[in-house]
């Protein structure tokens, strides 16, 4: 079975992959797919991971895992989404290191499911913007914590993605940049389902109908269906086109609010993050979506 998993990263989804998967339940099971809601597998998964930090799974573990997830539907290809599996919000940052277990849990991971066909999907962030969103309901304990033995200048998704190639080297990485997001929607959904490029899909505007004017979604929309040829890189440049003329500035405009985030260091950051994007780009197993 492929077995495909959506692992966040925090502060980049919201829930809305796994919604608009939701929202394609039933054409997806048409077609072996199956999405199966939240509440059936994430507390199953969490209970499992803990079992095996002091036993190995037993033989009929993965059978009745997937019996349990699946509740009797029958599919080829599963869905999962849980922006908390590589640990909650508290353990996405250690010192300078992102998800310090993601090794951990990739190890088991391929114990518990050996003979099937995992792949996982990640959104990443800036720095700049990704430490004060993990941090903003934060206690001051933690803030203080995270200010005194993170130096954001050293964090490194690259670093990430190359411990986790290093755990499980057979399983395919999938990464898109948060930025990019709204030009990327609908690949990113048919990319996760494992459905071929232009094939419909339920949702596929619905994170850009939240950054652009009702004005500018309806032209959008008009724009579309007078050129139903457009190819899905045509479709990107005429997307940013209508971002620039109707997104909604507070909509997409961030506010950085954490002590000591300087205009000079958000800039720096940005600019390790640019070159850390290309380095993600060439490791080994890991495809990165891009515009």
């Amino acid at each position: 079975m492929q077995i495909i998993l959506h692992t966040g990263a925090h502060a980049t989804d919201d829930e809305r992959l796994l919604k608009c998967m939701l929202y394609n339940k039933e054409a997806l099971g048409q077609r072996g797919i199956a999405v199966p809601g939240p509440g059936k597998y994430r507390s199953l998964l969490k209970d499992a991971f803990a079992a095996m930090e002091t036993a190995e799974p037993s033989g009929e573990a993965r059978d009745i895992l997937v019996d349990a997830i699946l509740d009797e539907e029958v599919a080829d290809r599963l869905l999962l989404s849980n922006a908390h599996f590589f640990g909650s919000q508290r353990f996405a940052l250690d010192g300078d290191t992102l998800y310090p277990l993601a090794d951990v849990r990739l190890r088991q991971l391929r114990e518990l499911f050996k003979f099937d066909q995992l792949e996982i999907f990640m959104a990443i962030r800036n720095p700049a913007a990704f430490v004060p969103a993990i941090l903003a309901k934060a206690s001051p304990a933690r803030i203080k914590d995270v200010m005194e033995n993170t130096n954001p200048l050293n964090l490194r998704w690259s670093e990430l993605f190359q411990r986790m190639r290093a755990a499980a080297p057979d399983i395919p990485i999938t990464v898109w940049c948060n930025e990019d997001t709204p030009l990327l929607w609908g690949q990113i959904m048919r990319d996760f389902a494992g459905l071929e490029h232009g094939t419909k899909v339920t949702g596929g505007f619905s994170l850009l109908s939240e950054i652009m004017s009702n004005e500018g979604m309806t032209r959008f929309r008009g724009y579309l269906h007078q050129h139903p040829e457009l190819t899905e890189m045509q479709k990107r440049r005429v997307i940013a086109a209508f971002l620039d003329k109707y997104a909604i500035e507070d909509e997409v405009e961030e506010e950085l609010d954490l002590d000591g985030w300087t205009d000079e260091l958000v800039d720096e950051l940005t600019e390790i993050y640019d070159e850390d994007v290309l380095a993600v780009q060439r490791i080994p197993g890991v495809t990165l979506i891009a515009p």
